[in-house]
């Protein structure tokens, strides 16, 4: 008897990166009802949006943008791989890429104004010599885990000289933004199982809309506060001088002890102490986490103001109990997709830029929406378990609750 089988490739989401495939054993009109029945109740089960911190009461100040991403900034697109596979003698991958495109497609050819911010430097972001040099950022921002750098950094230059142009000049060069955060207690980080195609796949996956939280990318194996963690994003709408513009923020969080966790200013860390990670003898002490902070806006700004938007990201990470332990790696970079004259190089460039004195909406954005993203990463994210059976479980967003009503900030 021949299956019936559908293949569910059209309705899956951003976090499934393959298709789904039923197959039900059977002939006749009944078969295909049925079949049909389940496809749409799987369809609508992978088009829900898993819930994010708004939705489970956690209160945040602030006007967010139509979707409560970084896309929300016009021209950004964000992509990502991700790599899980268990591997013989307990070992295990949970790592990924996460790529965000300044320009989308155009990023390559149309360099973006940017600023960068080190907080705590126990870690790495390549490129920035060049951003505080030239005040520009061009191509991608790529992020991964910290002994993927290497093979994600040359990947993308692989990828900017199939898809730019060559310089001026004539010849090739790039100077790619890579940036990383430490998740060798649930990857096998030694193994280096992030490939070249990895990074290719997340660039090439980048796109506007929805965008995927926790478990995803770079963020797939990433831990803070001793919760499961990973990739979150948000932004804000703000209004300088009767214009609105958009600040949207990502970050792929990995720091943080359990006993600083504040959330909407409520000592979370102090009242749910139980399912903490690294809880073995050999497990990292303190703060020895990173965060990777990338800021978006379509306010013109020049490279000197961004670099004060990206310091104002530590804002919002401190709102949320960091403190930049000296094991820590807290590195932001700011773009703006503002100001496209800025990359002519045959004429003079006439050039917009918000007043310093009308500025500071736009940090106020800044650190809401870090703050909102952070969260949001760790409501998405799931329990995991990784290599040599370490794990991290995701805080439970009824015990969460609880601890917001008791402390009268559980939003309506």
């Amino acid at each position: 008897m021949k299956p019936d089988v559908f293949s569910l490739w059209e309705c899956s989401v951003t976090t499934y990166s393959n298709p789904i495939v039923i197959v039900i054993i059977g002939g006749g009109m009944a078969s295909k009802i049925l079949t049909g029945l389940i496809v749409i109740f799987v369809c609508m089960g992978l088009s829900a949006q898993e819930p994010r911190a708004r939705d489970i009461g956690v209160p945040f100040a602030g006007d967010p943008g139509t979707l409560n991403t970084i896309t929300d900034v016009p021209g950004v697109t964000v992509g990502f791989e991700t790599i899980i596979k268990d591997l013989p003698n307990g070992k295990a991958v949970r790592t990924g890429v996460t790529a965000i495109l300044p320009r989308g497609t155009s990023s390559t050819n149309t360099p973006s104004f940017a600023g960068v911010f080190s907080l705590n430097g126990n870690g790495e972001m390549t490129g920035t010599a060049w951003i505080e040099e030239s005040g520009t950022l061009e191509g991608p921002v790529l992020i991964t885990n910290t002994h993927s750098v290497g093979v994600v950094h040359d990947a993308a230059i692989a990828w900017r000289v199939k898809h730019g142009g060559a310089a001026n000049a004539g010849y090739w060069w790039s100077l790619p933004v890579v940036a990383e955060t430490w998740d060798g207690w649930l990857n096998d980080i030694n193994g280096f199982h992030v490939k070249p195609e990895h990074a290719m796949n997340a660039i090439a996956n980048a796109k506007p809309g929805p965008v995927a939280e926790g478990n995803v990318g770079g963020g797939t194996g990433m831990i803070c506060h001793e919760f499961k963690c990973g990739t979150g994003t948000s932004s804000r709408i703000v209004d300088v001088l009767g214009s609105g513009y958009t600040v949207g923020v990502l970050v792929q969080a990995n720091y943080g002890t359990r006993e600083t966790l504040r959330v909407a200013g409520v000592p979370v860390g102090l009242e749910i102490t139980h399912d903490q990670a690294y809880d073995t003898p050999q497990s990292p002490d303190g703060d020895t986490g990173s965060i990777i902070i990338v800021v978006a806006t379509d306010a013109p700004l020049l490279p000197h103001q961004l670099k004060r938007l990206a310091r104002r990201a530590a804002l919002g990470l401190a709102r949320n109990g960091s403190y930049a332990g000296n094991g820590s790696g807290d590195i932001f970079v700011a773009f703006s997709t503002a100001n496209d004259p800025a990359s002519r190089s045959d004429a003079l460039a006439l050039l917009e830029m918000v007043p310093n004195d009308e500025i500071d909406p736009l940090f106020l954005a800044t650190v809401q929406a870090t703050e909102e993203a952070i969260i949001n990463a760790m409501i998405a994210a799931k329990d995991l378990t990784g290599n040599q059976g370490n794990s991290a479980k995701a805080i439970r967003h009824d015990e969460l609750r609880a601890v917001l009503k008791k402390y009268n900030r559980l939003a309506n």
